[in-house]
């Protein structure tokens, strides 16, 4: 509720409202992978064996591709080059 003091400016009668943030997410944990097995992989088998680990995205880029930074849990990265894995990271 407004209230106008002599100032003539409006002043609040009662504390302002605060929205809280909700609880952080219980996230799954990622897999517990040894990274360099897929160096060396055809893209193909890298790609099985990562779903098959535990995986839930699977990303397949070219080398130099221009790419967000933005860390997404779950997610493996390949860089490809020729049909084989070259370099591999997560998130």
């Amino acid at each position: 509720m407004a209230v106008h003091d002599n100032s003539g400016f409006a002043t609040r009668k009662e504390p302002p409202t605060v929205a809280l943030m909700g609880p952080v997410p219980n996230l799954p944990a990622e897999p517990d992978d040894d990274l360099d097995s897929y160096v060396g992989l055809d893209a193909g088998t890298a790609e099985e064996r990562a779903r098959a680990r535990g995986w839930s995205t699977v990303r397949t880029l070219p080398p130099g591709a221009i790419i967000t930074m933005e860390y997404l849990r779950g997610r493996i990265d390949f860089e490809v080059d020729e049909g084989t894995v070259k370099r591999c990271w997560r998130g």
